[in-house]
């Protein structure tokens, strides 16, 4: 990609260093602020996006190869799966009774997580040495900040299934840090050391990343952390979602939504699940503030995504199938199942949702304004709906009068 200065038409040596200078520190600015530099966020078009024609916005991500290891199994969707998701990556992951994934941690991702079935246990440390230990069925969530260490193992009695979400599409779950895989590589005598202990009884440390474990089923009851000064975190990184009332019912369906307002650790991901009705349309939107990244649980639906100058996409998305939707980019989802409901788990890379849905904006200007714009008569107008929709049943819109 071109210099963005040089797009921009800075010409002159003494223009181009300051310039360069201005955008560096910004640039710091940003990442001091834990945000990702996006290309369009600076005014410069994004290769990707600024074609004649909108590039795909799905992937198949539970019928892709992943990382396999005896029952537990990884499979991931970042940039590299799914080149238009820079700003969010995913992972869908299973795990056998016992099976864990080991001790590690993010250097460049935060965690959301929502458990689809099974059980699940974790254990996170924080930069104060706080440890939280935490069980989760299906319905549940958990956040982990970046950076902090934690691990995930299966309680039976089945496989638990999981998907992750991160607020980073150039994350990798692949590239993460295990713990193995760096007392493995490290000098042995430098990890006796630390540990305090003689390096002969290390003997049978891997010496490469395991990254799925095969320990016991866990018990019940939690045993207590090692002995020390651990305490519990001020914020729990757990939220029984699925427990609560839907943050809103419609005729076409209903949804789930947890922002840091209800679960106060999560700062950078809101989480929604949708249910579509058969035909339930989510109606026609965009987020000014969040890309927003698709998982469907169950069912079938159908994503359209415009992007301006007449570009217009519809992918049909199935269980396991991954769609993107870039921040402002208008786009709906319509459950295309024969007759069945429809559920996606939705993830936006901020704290804070934000929406502006069709329904609400036509409301909101007079029927003069929407004459001109549209050339249809006021009779038609009249019929629009005059509150939000949200989600429209298989007939339509029928707000209240």
């Amino acid at each position: 990609m071109a210099d963005p200065l040089s797009r921009r038409g800075f010409m002159g040596t003494a223009a181009s260093a300051a310039g360069m200078a201005s955008l560096a520190a910004a640039r710091s600015n940003q990442a001091d602020a834990g945000e990702v530099d996006f290309a369009f966020k600076n005014n410069v078009p994004d290769d990707l996006l600024d074609g004649r024609e909108l590039p795909t916005f799905k992937f198949a991500l539970d019928r892709s190869e992943g990382k396999v290891i005896g029952g537990n199994s990884g499979k991931e969707a970042t940039v590299k799966q799914l080149p238009i998701s820079k700003g969010i990556a995913g992972v869908s992951m299973k795990l056998e009774p016992g099976g864990m994934r080991e001790l590690h941690w993010h250097a460049t991702a935060a965690e959301w997580a929502f458990v689809i079935e099974g059980r699940v246990r974790t254990t996170v440390i924080d930069p104060e040495g706080r440890q939280e230990t935490n069980d989760f069925g299906p319905g549940d969530v958990w956040y982990f900040p970046r950076g902090h260490g934690h691990s995930l193992q299966g309680m039976g009695p089945g496989t638990a299934h999981f998907i992750l979400i991160f607020d980073n599409g150039y994350f990798s779950e692949f590239g993460t840090f295990s713990i193995t895989d760096w007392l493995g590589h490290a000098p042995r005598a430098l990890v006796a050391k630390n540990l305090g202990v003689p390096e002969s009884e290390l003997a049978r440390l891997p010496k490469e990343e395991v990254y799925f474990a095969r320990g016991p089923v866990p018990p019940e009851v939690p045993p207590t952390p090692l002995p020390g000064d651990l305490q519990a975190p001020p914020l729990t990184h757990k939220y029984e979602l699925l427990k609560q009332q839907p943050h809103s019912i419609h005729r076409g369906g209903r949804e789930w939504r947890l922002g840091a307002d209800r679960f106060p650790i999560s700062t950078t991901v809101t989480g929604v699940v949708l249910d579509l009705n058969p035909g339930g349309l989510r109606e026609l939107h965009w987020h000014p503030n969040a890309d927003e990244w698709q998982y469907v649980i169950s069912g079938k639906v159908t994503v359209t995504l415009f992007g301006s100058h007449g570009r217009f996409r519809t992918e049909t998305l199935e269980r396991g199938d991954v769609g993107y939707i870039p921040q402002g980019y208008g786009h709906s989802i319509e459950n295309a199942s024969d007759g069945e409901p429809a559920r996606i788990l939705i993830g936006f890379n901020t704290g804070h949702y934000e929406a502006i849905d069709l329904s609400t904006w036509l409301a909101g200007n007079p029927s003069y304004v929407l004459e001109a714009n549209l050339g249809l008569p006021k009779a038609t107008i009249d019929k629009f709906p005059r509150s939000r929709t949200f989600i429209a049943p298989k007939t339509g819109a029928e707000p209240e009068r």
